[in-house]
């Protein structure tokens, strides 16, 4: 039996390179004065977000990731998926909480949605 498929949705990496770039450009700040070494925990947060966020879906379930831990959701616990007013998706679940997905825009769905093996209602093999 094969692994099933997960698809797996990051934000893009130029955010990585620009942390990177980013933190470098503080090293001289950051070595001007020992209080202004903080500085540097900026860039560096948010390359590890950049890297790591993101929305993984396979067959059984959702994970949606964070700077720090991610939350798993079965598919039966999701009653729809859908956009908020700025083109990211929101799945809706049956308690009532709405999750916004990482790094997955309401154009995504219909990928999102296959990796269930289904297909939205209205879109073409």
């Amino acid at each position: 039996m094969s692994k099933p498929d997960t698809v797996r949705f990051r934000y893009n990496q130029a955010i990585v390179a620009a942390s990177v770039i980013a933190f470098v450009g503080a090293l001289p700040l950051a070595n001007a004065e020992v209080y202004l070494l903080p500085v540097l925990l900026v860039p560096f947060a948010v390359g590890v977000w950049a890297w790591r966020a993101g929305t993984d879906a396979d067959a059984r379930e959702l994970r949606v990731r964070a700077l720090f831990g991610q939350r798993r959701i079965l598919w039966d616990q999701v009653v729809e998926l859908t956009s908020d007013g700025r083109g990211r998706a929101v799945a809706r679940l049956d308690d009532g909480q709405e999750v916004a997905l990482t790094a997955v825009r309401a154009r995504d769905l219909p990928r999102l949605v296959s990796a269930t093996g289904e297909t939205l209602p209205g879109t073409a093999d």
